[in-house]
């Protein structure tokens, strides 16, 4: 059976959640606070999979599910994976340089939530999405709307970690960008070689 990361985080997300709200572990100790990030260098990655309240969860969870399948079945598990924690790692540096106190803590999903969103506004930019109750746009159009929406955010006093969110997204483009620059190469690699070998073809039964 081909495991799938997406269902994989979603079901972890969940156990944690709920392990969060009794008293097997501190949760503390797994999220990323900025005043302690090197001291604590594991809650660049633990901090991903802790939620703050059952409405966060229920968003995020409901967001992975829409889109990253959706971006897993495009680019394949291995990639998926690598966007996914370089994405929540990344967005995490983010909220530590954006960050009004560094001893509030962040915990979430957010920011690989926010990568996987920009790959796949890169690699699918004609996706249809609802965007805050909005007409459907343009998975690409969309990337955009939710970059400005952070960036302006972040001039807000709130207890979103909008440093998290442009980070993950930022990551998320440039790999989106990266994976399209890639697929391009191959695809003029195999015309070539396909060419190629039409011609050869054509020679040989020229001289038979």
């Amino acid at each position: 059976m081909k495991l799938n990361w997406t269902l994989t985080f979603f079901i972890i997300a969940i156990v944690v959640f709920f392990l969060q709200l009794t008293d097997v572990f501190d949760w503390r100790l797994f999220a990323f606070t900025p005043e302690f990030a090197l001291k604590m260098p594991w809650t660049f990655v633990t901090s991903i999979f802790l939620h703050a309240d059952l409405a966060h969860l229920i968003f995020n969870m409901f967001a992975l599910l829409m889109f990253g399948l959706a971006l897993e079945n495009r680019i394949g598990p291995r990639n998926y994976l690598i966007i996914f924690f370089i994405a929540g790692i990344v967005g995490n540096i983010g909220y530590m340089l954006t960050s009004r106190n560094p001893l509030i803590p962040a915990i979430g999903m957010s920011g690989s939530i926010y990568g996987i969103m920009g790959t796949l506004g890169i690699l699918m930019p004609g996706l249809t999405v609802y965007v805050g109750g909005f007409a459907p746009m343009p998975m690409i159009f969309a990337i955009f709307f939710w970059g400005i929406s952070e960036f302006m955010g972040l001039f807000t006093p709130s207890s979103i970690a909008r440093g998290a969110h442009l980070g993950g997204l930022l990551i998320g483009v440039l790999y989106g960008i990266y994976m399209r620059s890639r697929e391009t190469k191959k695809r003029t690699r195999k015309v070539h070689i396909t060419g190629y070998a039409d011609w050869e073809r054509g020679s040989i039964s020229l001289f038979e």
